[in-house]
């Protein structure tokens, strides 16, 4: 009989695709381990999100997620994940008035590339991501900026992916010419993949750019906690 660690309680609906990835990933990592998953999902609306987010109202945007976690608890979950870059702008408000331990998927991040050595990074993701810095959470990871004209196209690329829940060669190609351009002009050491969905076109194999895959780790982060 198989064993069981930890039911987690996962926040999505925040992109259908990225859903999706975490579900897959966990359910082949728990049969890896020979574990019998337990997971609760509870949906989260993208635009409510960023409703909150354009109105600056970082602690309605922290009252709304706590309202899942805390359904995820009630369900028996014994902590909780975000399978999403941008709600983490609520973080430092959302883990003081959560009832659930939170996996934070840029802490979680800014740990692994400091493990690596990493000094120097791009990130891509949504442009509210992008000039944000990560949320100032990479502490002293220098992070190169993006021109404005490249800021829109790795938004809009990125937004195509998530409205597809998947991406095409086409896609992929471009965001590896942005990446490249960028390591050539500004030294960027890898690029950070900081949206979920870009996941669905990239791994951290790719030989035509080093990535550091977000979702990755806060997957790998949520198995730990799972066998903890």
């Amino acid at each position: 009989m198989k064993q069981h660690g930890k039911r987690i309680g996962l926040v999505h609906g925040l992109g259908p695709g990225a859903t999706s990835h975490y579900y897959h990933a966990l359910v082949r990592e728990h049969a890896a381990r020979g574990l019998e998953m337990q997971l609760l999902i509870t949906h989260a609306e993208v635009q409510r999100v960023f409703g909150f987010i354009s109105a600056d109202d970082l602690s309605g945007l922290a009252a709304y997620l706590a309202g899942f976690i805390e359904q995820l608890g009630r369900g028996g979950a014994e902590f909780a994940a975000i399978g999403a870059v941008t709600p983490h702008i609520c973080m430092p408000i959302l883990s003081r008035i959560t009832p659930l331990p939170l996996i934070d998927i840029v802490q979680v991040t800014a740990d692994e590339l400091k493990a690596r050595g990493v000094r120097r990074v791009a990130v891509f993701g949504t442009r509210f991501v992008m000039e944000s810095n990560l949320f100032g959470g990479l502490g002293d990871i220098e992070i190169v900026a993006p021109r404005p004209a490249e800021l829109d196209r790795i938004q809009a690329l990125y937004l195509s992916i998530v409205q597809a829940g998947s991406g095409t060669q086409a896609v992929r190609r471009e965001l590896v010419e942005i990446g490249q351009e960028l390591q050539r002009r500004e030294g960027a050491e890898m690029i950070v993949l900081a949206g979920s969905e870009l996941a669905l076109v990239f791994d951290e194999n790719e030989t035509a750019l080093p990535v550091f895959d977000c979702a990755r780790a806060h997957l790998d982060a949520i198995m730990r906690a799972v066998a903890e």
